[in-house]
C-alpha cells in the first residue's frame, strides 16, 4: 500500500494492542499512535471513526490525487484482522 497514513487507537490494559504495537514495530512500519489512557480526548474521534471503544482500531487513509481528500479505511482489532493488515501493509 503506497502513500497511505496510518494511526493507530490503542491502550495500555489491551493485550491486542500490545501485541499490535510490537507487529508494527518488528515490521518498521510508520504510524502514528494514540494511546487513549494519555490521550483521553482522542477517545471522542475513535466513537466518531468507529461507534465503539474497542481497541485497537487502526485507520489508514490515503491522499487523493490532488492530496486533498483522503479516503479511510478503518479496523478494529489486530488479531482478527491480521492478514488483511499483512496485505494492505505489503508485509509477510
Amino acid at each position: 500500500m503506497k502513500n497511505y497514513h496510518l494511526e493507530v487507537y490503542t491502550r495500555p490494559t489491551c493485550s491486542d494492542c500490545q501485541e499490535l504495537k510490537t507487529f508494527l514495530q518488528s515490521h518498521r512500519i510508520p504510524h502514528k499512535e494514540y494511546d487513549l489512557a494519555k490521550q483521553p480526548s482522542k477517545e471522542k474521534d475513535l466513537i466518531k471513526l468507529t461507534g465503539s471503544r474497542i481497541v485497537p482500531v487502526l485507520v489508514f487513509s490515503h491522499p487523493s490525487l490532488l492530496g486533498l481528500v483522503k479516503k479511510t479505511k478503518s479496523m478494529i482489532g489486530f488479531e482478527r484482522n491480521k492478514e488483511e493488515i499483512k496485505k494492505l501493509l505489503n508485509v509477510g
